[in-house]
């Protein structure tokens, strides 16, 4: 027990600076109150979900939804609230010269243009002190002969291995992968196979990021896991829940039991090991729910789903594998799952001076009323639908 209490204190989760804005769907996004209006007031929010979970202390960072004057004082004011500068994620989507692709558009243009802004990046991770750049391409294609597939193909390796060679020393980037939306014919980085033989053509810099909500229903994200954690390819996780496709909800809040198996994997696979560096991020802002409590929750599940992963018997689960022992290996597996690790996740905060219970502990702070009171006039963080 004490082994696993001590990985539990050493997990870090990150949280997304774009959570703490106003977000929700394609038909509407619906404002609440205290929502920041700037990205000092996002980490302030941020520092809240670290100061009552213990293990959120880096935040990561949306460019140019985070866009500052000076990065280096955005970096010193998440130093003095005890939080730090996490991923810089790249924004190519959200222009109107990426309608037809960005860094795999037929113009070369465009092309320069979104390999120039993937660069700027890179810049600021340097100013901030973060070590990764998460990329993501909504680039595509909705219509059969709209564009050369192979061709595309071509482009994006380009503009990848430019950006890779301007990485520094510590520095990496993650590859993210989405089956569909918003192209719909073929998606240029369409599954983590696509990602992953691109970064294995780059080098050990170059990492594949799995998004818990980027798949066909179906799909077996565990093995995707496993698999690349054996090649030493598994960068990180953007974690999120899912009931139809990438609904970006609360990760653990569709299927708990998915979440599990998963950091299972991790576990069994070393991810969780000093200097193994997967990165492990939520991505997820949808609506309805509050946005520092979604947050708290949120970092509560992916806990609780660890701490299970831990408690399984690994002896007695390759002993029964190795006997052929199906529904022993089952049982082994599921009694983990069933246990009820709340008590000794409250047990572990409480050894750390925080709260046995993070929801309640923040819900008396005040900490909302205070916001919502202060943060009133501006223009809130956010996107409109």
């Amino acid at each position: 027990m004490t082994d696993i209490k001590a990985t539990l204190l050493a997990q870090h989760i990150e949280t997304p600076s774009w959570a703490y804005g106003n977000s929700g769907t394609r038909f509407k996004v619906f404002a609440q109150k205290g929502v920041p209006r700037d990205p000092y007031e996002k980490l302030a929010d941020a520092a809240q979900v670290h100061a009552y979970t213990g293990i959120a202390p880096t935040v990561a960072l949306h460019i140019p939804w985070d866009k500052v004057d000076d990065y280096a004082d955005l970096a010193r004011h998440a130093r003095e609230l005890g939080v730090g500068i996490g991923a810089i994620n790249s924004n190519v989507f959200q222009d109107d010269d990426y309608m037809l692709g960005s860094v795999t558009h037929p113009s070369g243009r465009v092309r320069r243009k979104a390999t120039d802004h993937l660069l700027e990046c890179v810049d600021i991770m340097d100013v901030t002190g973060s070590d990764t750049l998460k990329l993501w391409f909504s680039d595509g294609i909705n219509y059969p002969g709209q564009d050369d597939i192979r061709a595309r193909q071509d482009r994006l390796s380009e503009s990848l291995a430019e950006v890779y060679d301007r990485l520094g020393e510590g520095q990496r980037f993650l590859l993210e992968y989405k089956l569909f939306e918003p192209a719909f014919y073929a998606t240029d980085v369409p599954d983590w196979g696509t990602a992953y033989a691109h970064c294995v053509k780059l080098g050990p810099k170059a990492q594949v990021v799995v998004d818990t909500g980027h798949h066909a229903p179906g799909v077996n994200i565990e093995f995707i896991v496993a698999f690349l954690l054996r090649e030493g390819k598994l960068g990180g996780f953007d974690f999120n829940s899912r009931f139809y496709a990438d609904d970006d909800l609360m990760v653990g809040a569709a299927d708990p039991f998915q979440l599990f198996r998963i950091m299972y994997e991790v576990v069994r696979g070393g991810g969780l090991d000093a200097g193994t560096g997967v990165a492990f991020m939520l991505d997820q802002c949808h609506n309805i729910e509050p946005k520092i409590p979604g947050q708290i929750r949120s970092v509560m599940n992916v806990q609780e789903a660890t701490a299970k992963a831990l408690l399984v018997d690994r002896e007695a689960l390759a002993a029964a594998q190795a006997e052929g022992d199906v529904l022993g290996a089952n049982a082994v597996f599921m009694d983990a799952y069933n246990t009820d690790v709340r008590p000794l996740l409250a047990e572990l905060r409480e050894e750390r001076g925080l709260a046995p219970d993070p929801m309640a502990a923040y819900a008396k702070s005040g900490y909302f009323e205070k916001i919502a009171a202060e943060r009133v006039g501006g223009q809130q963080a956010g996107w409109g639908a």
